[in-house]
């Protein structure tokens, strides 16, 4: 005699199981050096039209390790490395930035030696400065030209300091009777300007 068919078991109607998606590998750490234009702000976008480092930093994922004053130009590090930024941009780690600063005015050894000793400002005294006179740098045109006043002569600084306030050189130079007229960062720790003209960058090894 034929046994009867057995019985089909159905599993109840549901979600099928989740599958596991693999983890995409974490990103190749990146670091940009680029030379920031005048009047370019330190930001990938701006709800007001003005220039950001989207017109001239079209890599994905990375971002500002540090600032650089909208009216201040030179070097400016970029990174998508989260670690390597803090390293670069947290003052504890005092990371010399070098900067070179044209003052109205003709400094004198006592107003270099204030520098040097630090500055008392609104926020504090800042740390000992590196300063001294520098020579005519030969650098590129500003646009738009800094804006003289004929009677009052000028001078170049080159000011070293190791830390990162709001427009710190600029309030130190005030400070000691010395006023910014342009402010160009050219180096910080290991990484310089040498080669790149305004609104140019390169990419470099990303450690420190």
């Amino acid at each position: 005699m034929a046994r009867p068919p057995r019985p089909v078991s159905r599993r109840p109607a549901g979600p099928a199981p989740a599958r596991r998606v693999p983890k995409a590998p974490p990103a190749q750490p990146r670091l940009i050096l680029f030379n920031k234009p005048f009047d370019v702000l330190t930001q990938f976008s701006d709800g007001e039209g003005r220039a950001t480092l989207k017109d001239f930093v079209p890599i994905p994922g990375v971002y500002p390790a540090g600032r650089l004053d909208r009216d201040s130009e030179g070097l400016l590090l970029l990174t998508n490395d989260g670690r390597l930024q803090a390293r670069i941009a947290d003052p504890k780690h005092k990371l010399a930035k070098t900067y070179w600063v044209q003052v109205e005015g003709e400094p004198d050894e006592e107003q270099l030696e204030r520098l040097r000793r630090g500055v008392e400002l609104n926020d504090g005294p800042t740390l000992p400065a590196e300063a001294r006179l520098l020579a005519e740098p030969g650098l590129w045109p500003r646009d738009p030209p800094v804006r003289f006043r004929k009677t009052v002569p000028t001078a170049w600084l080159e000011l070293i300091i190791r830390e990162g306030r709001n427009r710190q050189v600029r309030r130190m130079t005030a400070a000691v009777g010395l006023p910014t007229l342009r402010l160009v960062r050219v180096r910080i720790g290991p990484w310089s300007l040498d080669g790149l003209a305004p609104g140019q960058w390169r990419e470099v090894p990303a450690q420190l």
